[in-house]
């Protein structure tokens, strides 16, 4: 049984959510836009799954009550940037079963300062107990040395990276949902604040407050409708176990399963988007998925393939400059590769027929050990 993604929402990202804004509000509204994109009413669905590292105390069941949802299918994940590629997987194989016929999707978070300050404080006990005692700077100084082994092994420079940031602005500059849209030059990129050495102001992710959903159904209930078909998802979690050096993830292992079950290759995508938490991280997830071919000069595919946007690779602006909504930053660029297949992607628009979109993340101690991938088509 195909299954297909007939709509996708997103509540508005920001830096300075408003008085009174809450994690379940900001979902909700993700939610409620995905289903008027998708044209169907909310007693329509009868699955549903959320990630989020806000919501608490409440609880997936607690959000679908709240939301009027009566279920035949619930999930809640918790795992990140790795999060809407896990609760795709699940929700296929369960429309496939026919445990549920529609299923909506949605991630997102509360973001602000203290909500963001808790996150990287507590984010897990091998985060609570050995990383935050010690003067880093979260996450940052963690991928600031991974970014120092990527620069040495493959002789990339602050220039390489910065020409991915700037590349990635300007596509941002066409997307009125990013939260940064001005021009950002190579100059600019250089020029900014070291966070920590060799990561600049512009290497690290800005938390926004957010949230992103989608619509499933089985192909048959999709008849007619600009559609971005399912063609395959999986998922690699814990390939080293955090003994590696972190420049390979998990998507070396999972990727050629997914290319081989889609029957089509990396370099037959028209658009792909990576989770880019760092511009370290989408040169690595590029590599792993095989759009950099082993061998490759990954300096000159930076400035003949992302720098001129030749490769349309995160065409939202991905989250260096929309903004990471927490655990919604997995589900941005399922989300943007959805409304490119549908030919929704306004003044960014490009000619996609196939989409390749990646997950990555949960650092347990030195980084992220869940990775996926999926591979969507354009159909009606």
């Amino acid at each position: 049984m195909a299954v297909s993604i007939i709509g996708a929402g997103e509540s508005p990202y920001t830096r300075h959510p408003q008085p009174g804004t809450t994690t379940s509000g900001t979902l909700v509204d993700a939610v409620s836009r995905a289903l008027k994109d998708a044209g169907l009413p909310p007693n329509d669905v009868d699955g549903f799954a959320v990630s989020s590292f806000t919501l608490d105390p409440d609880h997936a069941i607690d959000l679908a009550w709240r939301m009027g949802l009566k279920l035949t299918w619930l999930m809640q994940d918790t795992n990140g940037g790795a999060s809407a590629g896990n609760m795709l997987q699940h929700a296929v194989h369960a429309i496939e079963a026919g445990d549920a016929s529609v299923v909506v999707l949605a991630a997102g978070d509360l973001m602000d300062h203290g909500a963001f300050a808790n996150l990287v404080a507590k984010y897990n006990r091998a985060t609570a107990d050995h990383l935050t005692p010690l003067p880093m700077s979260g996450p940052n100084a963690l991928f600031a040395m991974l970014t120092t082994r990527q620069m040495e092994k493959f002789g990339l420079t602050r220039e390489d990276y910065g020409r991915i940031a700037v590349a990635q602005r300007q596509w941002a500059a066409l997307n009125p949902g990013a939260v940064y849209r001005a021009p950002l030059t190579l100059e600019q990129y250089l020029d900014a604040p070291m966070v920590a050495t060799p990561l600049g102001r512009f290497d690290c992710v800005p938390p926004v407050t957010g949230a992103d959903a989608i619509v499933l159904v089985a192909d048959e209930r999709a008849s007619g409708r600009r559609r971005a078909r399912v063609l395959s998802t999986t998922a690699s979690y814990n390939s080293d176990h955090q003994k590696g050096d972190g420049l390979v993830t998990g998507l070396r292992m999972c990727a050629p399963l997914a290319w081989e079950r889609a029957g089509v290759s990396p370099q037959d995508m028209d658009v792909i988007s990576v989770y880019d938490d760092y511009p370290a991280m989408v040169v690595a997830q590029l590599a792993d998925m095989g759009a950099i071919t082993d061998g490759a000069d990954i300096p000159d595919f930076i400035r003949a393939r992302i720098q001129s946007r030749e490769l349309a690779l995160n065409t939202s602006g991905g989250q260096l400059s929309a903004g990471q909504a927490g655990s919604a930053g997995g589900m941005h660029g399922l989300v943007e590769a959805t409304r490119q297949l549908r030919g929704q992607g306004g003044d960014r628009q490009v000619q996609a027929r196939l989409a390749a979109v990646s997950g990555y993340g949960m650092v347990l101690y030195r980084y992220g050990a869940c990775a996926n991938m999926t591979v969507l088509e354009a159909a009606e």
